[in-house]
C-alpha cells in the first residue's frame, strides 16, 4: 500500500469511527479497551486507544454517552460507556445519512466501472 494510500484509507476509517463506535454502543455498554478490542475484530476498523479514549471524551462532552465507573476483578476501576437517549438519536441521524451516503458513492463507482 502507498502512503497516500494509506492516507486516503485513515480519512475515511476516521470519518466512520463515530459511527461505528456508536453502533457498538447500541448493543450495550463498553469500557474502553473493550471499544478497541471490538474496533481491531473488523478489518479496517482498528484504532488505537489514543484514538479512541478522545473521540469518547469528545462524545462524552456532547452529551451522546454516559459514562458509570466499575470496580475491575483484575486491576483499578472501569470507565463503561453507553449511548445516551441524545446518543441513540444521534445514531439514527448518523446511520441513515451513512446509508444515503453510501449508496450514492456506490450507484457513481458502479456507473464509473460499467464505462470501461
Amino acid at each position: 500500500m502507498t502512503a497516500e494510500r494509506d492516507s486516503r484509507v485513515s480519512q475515511f476509517r476516521k470519518g466512520a469511527l463515530e459511527l461505528v463506535i456508536l453502533a457498538l454502543l447500541d448493543s450495550g455498554e463498553l469500557y474502553g479497551v473493550e471499544i478497541v478490542d471490538r474496533l481491531a475484530e473488523h478489518s479496517g476498523l482498528e484504532a488505537s486507544a489514543g484514538t479512541v479514549y478522545p473521540l469518547l471524551s469528545r462524545l462524552k462532552k456532547a452529551g451522546s454517552v454516559d459514562t458509570t465507573w466499575r470496580e475491575s476483578p483484575v486491576g483499578p476501576p472501569r470507565k463503561y460507556y453507553r449511548l445516551s437517549a441524545q446518543g441513540q438519536s444521534e445514531l439514527a441521524e448518523m446511520s441513515a445519512s451513512w446509508r444515503d451516503l453510501s449508496e450514492t458513492v456506490e450507484r457513481l463507482l458502479t456507473r464509473t466501472e460499467g464505462d470501461d
